[in-house]
């Protein structure tokens, strides 16, 4: 069992964008890469690896790492998910049927203060996902809007989904380790452009049932008859 659309999420995430050669980028599910591009940087894409601690006060509470591509489909940003892995049963089933998000299963440890955090992740059978040290830095004041849109395949087609939240922002420096041999493989030894952490954020994944309907396709309207 999941929560119905939209999920009301809240935690932590940190964020590292590496620059990645195209031709190293996990390829996409045919219907979706039919109709979103990764965008180019000099002919590298950038790619977005994040750690979430989705906590307590949101519909469910669990850890996640993931993978995805900034895309754009007929010059629109979308975000795409390669790969990620959760902790939770519910998350996992509920990601892949409502948006068509390809959420597996790991086991996590996640130690994070003040200024540190020390993330791994690892598959039910104990192989080695990767790892992470994140050292977080400035404050920026305030709490920054968030939104974007996720584009994934779902039953032949591709579902777009909506996320916003508002979320507070530091600076940070992440040193990553993912597993050469994993599916993170095309990550090792890089080092990420830019890393963030979005703290004590809060997010809307998904949308309501009235927005649903008001997206649906209207049925025309009967053509007049003989007068």
């Amino acid at each position: 069992m999941y929560p119905p659309e939209p999920w009301h999420l809240r935690g932590q995430m940190y964020l590292s964008v590496f620059l990645v050669p195209m031709r190293a980028v996990p390829p996409l599910p045919e219907v979706l890469g039919a109709a979103v591009r990764p965008l180019s940087f000099g002919g590298r894409a950038a790619v977005g690896a994040a750690w979430v601690d989705y906590q307590p006060g949101g519909v469910l509470h669990y850890r996640e790492l993931l993978s995805a591509v900034l895309t754009h489909e007929r010059g629109r940003p979308r975000v795409s998910i390669t790969d990620i892995w959760v902790d939770s049963v519910a998350s996992r089933d509920g990601g892949r049927r409502l948006w068509g998000i390809p959420k597996e299963l790991a086991e996590f440890t996640l130690d994070a203060d003040d200024d540190l955090v020390d993330a791994t992740a690892a598959t039910p059978g104990g192989s080695p996902i990767g790892s992470a040290l994140v050292r977080l830095k400035r404050r920026v004041p305030g709490r920054l809007p968030l939104g974007f849109t996720v584009a994934q395949e779902l039953g032949g087609h591709v579902k777009r989904t909506p996320v916003r939240g508002r979320g507070g922002l530091r600076t940070a420096n992440a040193a990553w380790r993912p597993d050469p041999d994993g599916p993170l493989g095309y990550l090792a030894g890089r080092r990420p452009a830019l890393t963030l952490a979005i703290t004590d954020f809060w997010l809307v994944f998904g949308r309501s049932a009235q927005d649903r309907a008001a997206a649906r396709p209207r049925p025309a309207p009967p053509a007049p008859g003989p007068v």
